[in-house]
């Protein structure tokens, strides 16, 4: 999403009114696309009034597309796109109680809007096209964790409480800068989107662009020059600059952070660590950019850098080790019902069927039947 004026000025129509109109007389220019705005009260509302400009062809009541009502509009669009291509590589290693972890990316974004601080050219978004403000063209990233042995220097017992749980961990990150955003924050344009400008210098290559890419000897980090002997010059009136507005980066970034830690276990579930973490341990420079506005004083400087170092001891009190937190209490809650349901089956009476009343075989016929009867009586019981 990108912001668009949604009435921005006819340059050319916005010159014409500017060469033909008496001097002293209002006039279109920069900051000054809409004509002589009045609000009066009629019949109790309010109403506005345009006084148009009277030039040396006639009066004209406005430059802009909606009216002379109406001043500088922006709008929130879809018309931002980009595109980002890289090449990534990573690599890991893990030796008993070290694990290193290693990746770089070497890449390259262009849109025509980074987001709505970004106006996009209202007549052409393509002309907006240039580098995204978090570009960064090479990345490397390199962090580390030790398990210290030192619970293996001493015996068992609170002695190895003491030793045990060290760890020493870190991030190190080497990249280049961001890009420099380019601005003109006089509107010379005269396209008129003054809420949120698009302006940009002009750009001619050939000069040599770095003049001194070390902040640290107060140098301009690129040619500022804006007499004609640089590479950029303020836009022509009624041109927007023909620049990108960003092409080049700032000051790169050489960063070491590190922790030493210690962890220790109070019960099954939880444990206390104490931290002691360094942030720009070597406390490097980490510069940002210099300004980029054309018409500004420090135009190409370098003003102002990151947090030097910075020490913080952290205690993250009682904490519960996920893991344990909500297997633990599964567990004994499962091992719980499976012993109450073995205490109730071992409380739970016997199954005794009703007795059962035997009765007596009917008297045989004859004396085989008689027989028969008693050996079958013998073998199953008649109940």
């Amino acid at each position: 999403m990108t912001s668009v004026e949604a009435n921005p000025t006819n340059q050319a129509a916005c010159l014409a009114v500017m060469n033909s109109t008496a001097p002293g007389d209002p006039t279109c220019g920069p900051f000054s696309e809409t004509p002589p705005f009045t609000v009066v009260v009629q019949n109790g509302q309010s109403v506005g009034i345009s006084t148009p400009w009277q030039t040396s062809s006639g009066p004209v009541a406005s430059v802009r597309p909606l009216g002379p009502l109406f001043d500088t509009n922006p709008f929130v669009s879809t018309v931002a796109n980009s595109r980002y291509n890289s090449l990534q590589l990573s690599a890991s290693h893990q030796s008993g109680s070290l694990s290193l972890l290693a990746g770089y990316t070497y890449s390259k974004c262009m849109d025509n809007a980074s987001g709505l601080q970004d106006s996009t050219n209202p007549y052409d978004p393509r002309l907006s096209i240039a580098l995204c403000n978090f570009d960064v063209v090479h990345n490397f990233v390199f962090s580390y964790n030790w398990l210290l042995p030192f619970d293996k220097l001493v015996g068992p017992g609170w002695a190895r409480k003491v030793a045990g749980g060290w760890s020493l961990s870190g991030i190190t990150n080497f990249a280049t800068g961001l890009p420099i955003t380019l601005t003109e924050n006089d509107d010379n344009s005269l396209i008129g989107a003054n809420a949120i400008p698009l302006d940009v210098p002009n750009y001619t290559p050939g000069a040599r662009l770095f003049i001194d890419r070390n902040p640290r000897n107060r140098q301009p980090y690129f040619n500022n020059a804006i007499d004609g002997t640089g590479v950029f010059t303020p836009e022509t009136i009624g041109q927007l600059g023909n620049s990108r507005r960003r092409f080049f980066h700032g000051p790169g970034l050489n960063n070491f952070n590190m922790a030493l830690a210690k962890s220790t276990k109070i019960t099954e579930s939880k444990e206390l660590q104490l931290r002691f973490e360094a942030f720009n341990l070597f406390n490097h420079a980490q510069f940002k950019n210099p300004t980029g506005e054309i018409n500004a004083n420090d135009f190409g400087m370098v003003n102002s850098a990151r947090d030097p170092l910075t020490y913080a001891i952290v205690i993250l009190g009682v904490v519960c080790v996920a893991l344990l937190a909500n297997l633990v209490p599964a567990r004994r809650a499962l091992d719980s019902l499976k012993a109450s349901t073995r205490a109730a089956s071992r409380r739970r009476p016997p199954t005794v069927s009703p007795p059962v009343r035997c009765t007596d075989s009917p008297a045989p016929s004859n004396v085989a039947s008689a027989n028969r009867s008693a050996a079958l009586a013998r073998r199953w019981r008649f109940c």
